[in-house]
């Protein structure tokens, strides 16, 4: 079903695209829901999907959708407080995508992700069953993470990750980012030395970029989130175009706009995507030097015989960092015990831990599906 996005241009043929907004595109100076500039976003998108496109939009915009009628005049820093504005706020968000996508005569659908529905299994085939069907349908899923009921624990931290994998989990063809800036720049834009970066290819290509002072006035991300999704996307082999909300037209028209990052990977799973680039981790052991080459080198599961200490608390089926004895994170996994019932087991072969502990032990720490290697 997918079609071959390689180059910039393709973009104008892309079967399935993702496309994801910044509340930065949607609200006004004041933070605000600028419905003029929702509605002219989805003219755009609207035209796509009448051309035979299939277009999934991931939005944010709730928590500052929520902010007027609460009579907050900045985004909230509390989670419960935040969690109530995205409460109130998604409904006159998605009553609003309704009524704009209705005047072209398309449906949509609201969609709301936690972390949980792309890593344990059960939840991932729903979603993605959900995705195919609602497209299926001539439906335009909007996207958003469910901020009502998601803790900072369990969360993806902002809609550019989660659209990111949204495209991976959907097999979309292209993902495009929309914020309030029309490029990557290698400098601030608008100061002397500041030059736009049409094209990426790899990680060399952003080598002496700092973009950690970037941010959004009142979203979560800025240009540091917008480059992690980038690499998230990329690696799984699903390309990426970032450029303002006002080059949304001519970006899937495949014309010379925005930055262009081209795959470099080749897609695999979403869960493991997850914990590479999103997952907060909870704590970490320590592998002797044939564990590191075990789990690196020869991709086998995490056993007791070779973790040397344990670091942080934990529950079994948390991320964890796995790191040499010099301190190097070499890998992360979800763990399948307690950090709590490790120590005992720490150097033991899994055959004597089964003879004095029972069967449930003789297993790994990590089993190597649930392992990513951390690339450097």
């Amino acid at each position: 079903m997918n079609s071959t996005v390689t180059s910039r241009a393709d973009l104008a043929t892309a079967k399935r695209v993702v496309v994801k907004v910044g509340s930065s595109s949607l609200t006004d100076a004041h933070g605000h829901l600028d419905v003029e500039a929702l509605t002219t976003l989805v003219d755009v998108l609207a035209q796509r999907h009448a051309d035979g496109g299939q277009v999934v939009l991931v939005s944010s915009g709730a928590i500052a959708a929520g902010l007027t009628p609460l009579g907050l005049h900045v985004r909230p820093r509390d989670l419960a407080t935040a969690q109530a504005a995205a409460s109130v706020g998604q409904g006159l968000l998605i009553a609003r995508y309704t009524q704009a996508f209705g005047l072209h005569g398309i449906r949509v659908g609201q969609v709301l992700l936690t972390v949980e529905d792309t890593i344990r299994r059960g939840h991932y085939r729903n979603a993605r069953r959900a995705f195919s069907r609602l497209l299926d349908l001539g439906v335009v899923p909007v996207v958003n993470e469910n901020d009502t009921v998601v803790t900072d624990e369990i969360r993806f931290g902002d809609n550019d990750r989660l659209a990111a994998l949204v495209a991976h989990l959907t097999g979309a063809d292209a993902l495009v980012l929309l914020s309030d800036v029309d490029a990557l720049y290698t400098a601030k834009p608008g100061r002397p030395d500041s030059r736009k970066i049409s094209h990426v290819t790899g990680r060399k290509d952003l080598e002496g970029i700092d973009v950690s002072a970037r941010g959004s006035r009142v979203g979560t991300g800025g240009m540091v989130t917008k480059l992690d999704a980038a690499a998230i996307s990329t690696g799984s082999g699903i390309p990426v175009l970032l450029t303002s909300a006002g080059n949304a037209a001519a970006a899937l028209a495949g014309e010379d706009v925005g930055t262009y990052f081209a795959a470099t990977g080749r897609r695999r799973s979403p869960r493991l995507l997850w914990l590479e680039h999103a997952a907060r981790t909870h704590g970490r052991v320590v592998l002797d030097d044939g564990a590191v080459r075990a789990v690196v080198e020869g991709r086998k599961s995490l056993l007791p015989a070779g973790v040397t200490a344990v670091e942080g608390q934990f529950d079994a089926g948390d991320p964890i960092e796995l790191v040499s004895l010099q301190g190097v994170v070499v890998a992360r996994g979800l763990v399948c015990y307690d950090s709590t019932e490790l120590p005992a087991m720490l150097g033991r072969s899994t055959k004597d831990l089964r003879a004095e502990l029972g069967p449930r032990y003789e297993r790994e720490i990590a089993h190597r599906d649930d392992i990513v290697i951390v690339r450097r």
